[in-house]
């Protein structure tokens, strides 16, 4: 379990629905072991990270076993003795328990555990606009967690036994506002084993943005067709070295290089297109695929030095000339020819090709050849 943490003051609450049955689960859902911790604290510790005002966890189901778990983790306890009316009832009992300071609440659902904490952010930073509802949205589909204005509170709490939060939400809807997020794990629910499974395995592989992460990055950035076909061709190259090398025994995080890879070219066209790319990722809360992004057009290596995620990001790139691979030579030559003339800029593609060639040995010496024969265009995906 998470060592206890303090939640600062603030006008917003999160509530923590954890009171069902887990009929469907078939365990008790809060509890089941989710990475190093539980369901609950590890979305306890989410909320912790975030730091935008205090969880209220409403328990009903195994209410003994969970007050202690949650007040361990620095959260409040809300027992809803009517939990069998189901989830509207532990909604009214959360917000019931809300303290006269808050102004609205995010209502998040303990089966909803990949939440990022950069989401929890988003929609606090979005509580003036004047809503009286918040939905966070990825990719155009409405997610978890909604934040209710305190305007909403008396109409819920009057609310007949058999009414849904839905239905509160859909006769608010002229008055509610979408926050679209980088965040697939919005979407994801667990009902049944078969999803906590999936979740759980997805939890080891958050710290970095997934595929779909990446795109919805891309398409928030208006990046052309062309560079998509290169920016997903450069990542299957970087993928397959990276998996090669981690076969070899080179220690290297793959879901960083495989999201540093998709989104290199987030910002080209722009001036310095690598760190106005780093920028971009990095205001999406991506810090380390942001030092990979901004890596991708130089980086300095000499021989025998550890070849790291930024590396086989930055060889990966200059092996793939639009969406296709390319030996080395034929790489470089048409800049080599274009800046004969040039010797500040010609000096400049030598030292490129000079990296580069020596990450290509160094790669090599643990691989052996990387495969630079031209494949198949990369489609474009939806």
């Amino acid at each position: 379990m998470s060592d206890p943490v303090m939640f600062p003051p603030s006008g917003i609450a999160v509530v923590v629905l954890a009171a069902g049955w887990s009929s469907r689960m078939g365990s008790f859902k809060p509890l089941l072991p989710f990475g190093a911790d539980t369901v609950l604290g590890h979305v306890l510790s989410t909320i912790a990270r975030a730091a935008i005002g205090p969880a209220y966890v409403v328990v009903g189901n195994e209410a003994d076993r969970m007050v202690p778990v949650v007040e361990a983790c620095g959260a409040t306890a809300v027992v809803n003795a009517a939990f069998a009316e189901g989830m509207m009832s532990s909604i009214k009992a959360g917000i019931a328990a809300l303290p006269e300071t808050v102004v609205g609440a995010m209502i998040l659902p303990v089966d909803v555990p990949l939440v990022r904490a950069g989401t929890l952010v988003d929609i606090a930073r979005r509580i003036d606009d004047g809503a009286v509802v918040l939905r966070p949205t990825f990719r155009g589909r409405s997610g978890h967690p909604p934040f209710l204005h305190r305007h909403l509170f008396a109409e819920i709490l009057a609310a007949p036994p058999q009414a849904t939060l839905r239905e509160s939400l859909e006769r608010h809807q002229q008055q509610a506002l979408s926050v679209p997020v980088i965040d697939s794990g919005v979407l994801p629910d667990m009902d049944y084993p078969d999803d906590y499974n999936r979740l759980a395995a997805a939890l080891a592989h958050r710290r970095h943005p997934d595929e779909a992460e990446c795109e919805a990055m891309l398409d928030a950035g208006n990046v052309p067709e062309p560079t998509l076909r290169h920016c997903r061709a450069v990542a299957e190259l970087a993928n397959e070295i990276a998996t090669r090398l981690i076969a070899g025994q080179v220690s290297l995080d793959v879901d960083l290089v495989r999201a540093g890879a998709l989104l290199h070219d987030i910002a080209k066209g722009e001036p310095d297109h690598a760190a106005a790319g780093a920028r971009r990722v990095a205001a999406f809360g991506f810090t380390d695929t942001a030092d990979v992004v901004a890596a991708h057009t130089e980086v300095p290596y000499e021989p025998g030095q550890p070849i790291d995620e930024r590396r086989v990001v930055f060889l990966a790139d200059k092996l793939v000339r639009g969406d296709r691979r390319v030996g080395l030579e034929d790489r470089f030559a048409p800049a080599l020819a274009a800046f004969a003339a040039d010797p500040v800029a010609l000096a400049a593609v030598r030292r490129r090709h000079a990296a580069v060639a020596a990450v290509l040995a160094s790669v090599e010496a643990v691989i052996g050849p990387v495969d630079c024969a031209p494949l198949a265009s990369v489609e474009s995906r939806p």
